[in-house]
């Protein structure tokens, strides 16, 4: 069960990098997709454990390898963004959010 601040600190996070994203992917990403699905935070708010949609990619995998690769800079560029709401950043960790592959996979299966 997260605390109410771990919910705010999520929620926070997820906005700003949803908007990182949203204007960094053209350029740096390949032109994909990339939304921000959840975000959660550790009880020590040290570690933000994101977890990351990807369209318009024919290579999931490395895409992923790229946005890992760069998880230092893009916490850096968060720092800097919500350096007046938190006086920690925490590390970030970047998974693959699969769910809605796997909700297609199911309406396929129905289907037939």
């Amino acid at each position: 069960m997260e605390s109410k601040r771990q919910l705010r600190i999520a929620k926070l996070l997820q906005r700003e990098l949803g908007i990182m994203f949203q204007r960094e992917a053209k350029e740096k990403f390949s032109a994909a997709m990339i939304t921000v699905t959840k975000v959660h935070i550790t009880k020590d708010l040290a570690i933000a454990r994101i977890y990351l949609s990807l369209f318009a990619t024919s290579d999931k995998s490395t895409l992923m390898q790229e946005i890992i690769r760069n998880s230092g800079e893009m916490r850096f560029k968060l720092g800097r963004r919500v350096k007046d709401q938190l006086r920690h950043i925490p590390n970030l960790e970047f998974y693959e959010d699969d769910s809605l592959d796997y909700i297609e996979n199911i309406e396929q299966l129905l289907q037939n």
